[in-house]
């Protein structure tokens, strides 16, 4: 199933529509959907360099805006719709620990989620659930999903294909690479 829909979200990236593909997939990926949109914003930015930063834009507003809607379904439909979807990521564990850190480190939390390949989904669902500030979540989730889609347009536009594999498979390790060094200088910040 998930190789199904990897292969169908590809042959949408030179649909003449692709930039509504592109909004709806990113839209879904934050609040229910398994497929990042990074796989249709590489081949789409790779296509037409030219329009790499309006790519990354509407990736990042529809993200943000899905976030606003998995948070929706944590603050009002967590038992109907967000516990099925933490069930169907086998996550209960982690989303148990997240509950309980949330107040403490919520938008740190938002944050790397949002830049990270940890499933943001999960973090949208789980901030309406938790009720945190709707400002605070909005603000995270739009400084740290442009960051990510930025990020992966930039490296597009400057080195073009030969960066396209790069990126597909390490874009998990430059995420983590990223969050290790973003929450290390808080902690050095705390301490200094």
């Amino acid at each position: 199933m998930i190789r199904s829909l990897y292969d169908w979200t590809l042959d949408k990236a030179e649909h003449p529509k692709a930039l509504w593909i592109l909004a709806i997939l990113s839209f879904t990926e934050s609040s229910f959907f398994p497929i990042p949109p990074d796989i249709l914003l590489i081949p789409m930015v790779l296509a037409a360099q030219a329009r790499a930063w309006r790519i990354a834009f509407v990736c990042s507003i529809a993200s943000v805006l899905g976030g606003i809607f998995g948070y929706f379904i944590g603050y009002a439909l967590f038992d109907v719709i967000g516990q099925p979807i933490i069930d169907f990521y086998h996550m209960q564990d982690k989303f148990l620990w997240f509950q309980a850190k949330y107040n403490e480190w919520g938008a740190w939390i938002v944050s790397i989620a949002g830049f990270s390949p940890v499933p943001y989904k999960v973090v949208t669902i789980a901030s309406g659930m938790t009720e945190m500030s709707l400002t605070t979540f909005i603000i995270a989730s739009a400084l740290s999903r442009s960051a990510r889609f930025f990020l992966v347009a930039f490296l597009l536009w400057k080195f073009g294909v030969p960066i396209r594999s790069f990126i597909e498979k390490r874009l998990g390790l430059l995420a983590l690479i990223f969050c290790v060094l973003l929450l290390g200088s808080f902690i050095a910040l705390k301490y200094i």
